[in-house]
């Protein structure tokens, strides 16, 4: 099929490379590109990035007021900007998000329900409508979150389910309403979604920072160091690095780079 794919974060660019695959897809629809990192270096987004190893055409709008192609269906998946309606009406958008709606609708939806402790999610294509994330169904698919899985690992999962359940649906999609009954948001990730509170339960603590690594980072002051948590699980015994009834595994001190606790703990002596 001729599609048209509008994607920026990895999630998206990981649907882009599984449609491309199977598919003629005309243009990609991106985010501009952004100052990133200590540098402040305009960098491109993931989805530009795989679409220009694909040999892809990419368009960066600021904002979408027209369709840059003419293919009569469009891909939505973490796009990160509204369609307006006038575009809506024009041809088939089919936004594909990371969750069981109705449940996490919105821009965090894997780590709201990593943090919420959700021992399943999965991915449903829909239509796009006005409504975030409200548009009627065409298919859904559940998957297992296992203990140890971070947003990451899930994000890996959910593309490629995202991407057989497109196969499915893309030649002939039917829809169906959306319950209303289960609703729940999943708001934009926020700077105190960061800080861990070690006098909260243990589990709660290792829900946050499996939900926002490997990329955002949960961080929190151990021995008056601010430290980023990569990895941790509930504390079973003795262990190199240990607050709050919590096991670090992987830490980041500020201005360094990610190591074990082992090590962590080892530099620390040899001051």
């Amino acid at each position: 099929m001729r599609l048209a794919v509008a994607a920026t974060a990895p999630f998206g660019a990981a649907v882009l490379e599984g449609l491309a695959a199977h598919h003629d897809v005309e243009v990609l629809i991106t985010r501009p590109d952004r100052p990133s990192g200590r540098g402040r270096k305009e960098t491109a987004p993931p989805a530009k990035v795989m679409a220009e190893r694909l040999r892809i055409p990419v368009e960066q709008p600021g904002r979408v007021d027209s369709f840059p192609g003419t293919a009569p269906t469009v891909v939505v998946a973490a796009y990160g900007a509204l369609i307006p309606d006038s575009l809506l009406t024009e041809r088939l958008w089919l936004n594909v998000h990371p969750s069981l709606l109705p449940r996490w609708r919105g821009a965090a939806p894997v780590e709201r329900a990593i943090m919420a402790g959700d021992r399943e999610t999965g991915v449903t294509i829909h239509r796009t409508t006005s409504e975030l994330d409200a548009g009627p169904i065409a298919a859904q698919r559940a998957f297992p979150v296992a203990p140890e899985d971070d947003a990451g690992t899930v994000y890996e999962r959910a593309a490629v389910v995202a991407v057989e359940l497109l196969a499915e649906v893309l030649p002939e999609p039917t829809f169906r309403p959306q319950e209303g009954d289960g609703v729940t948001y999943a708001e934009k990730i926020a700077p105190v979604d960061r800080k861990i509170d070690w006098s909260r339960p243990a589990r709660e603590i290792v829900n946050r920072v499996r939900a926002l690594s490997p990329h955002i980072g949960a961080w929190g002051i151990v021995e008056g160091t601010r430290l980023v948590v990569w990895r941790a699980r509930p504390a079973v015994g003795d262990a190199p690095l240990v607050v709050g009834g919590v096991e670090l595994l992987e830490v980041q001190p500020e201005g360094r780079r990610r190591m074990t606790a082992e090590e962590y703990v080892r530099g620390l002596r040899q001051r």
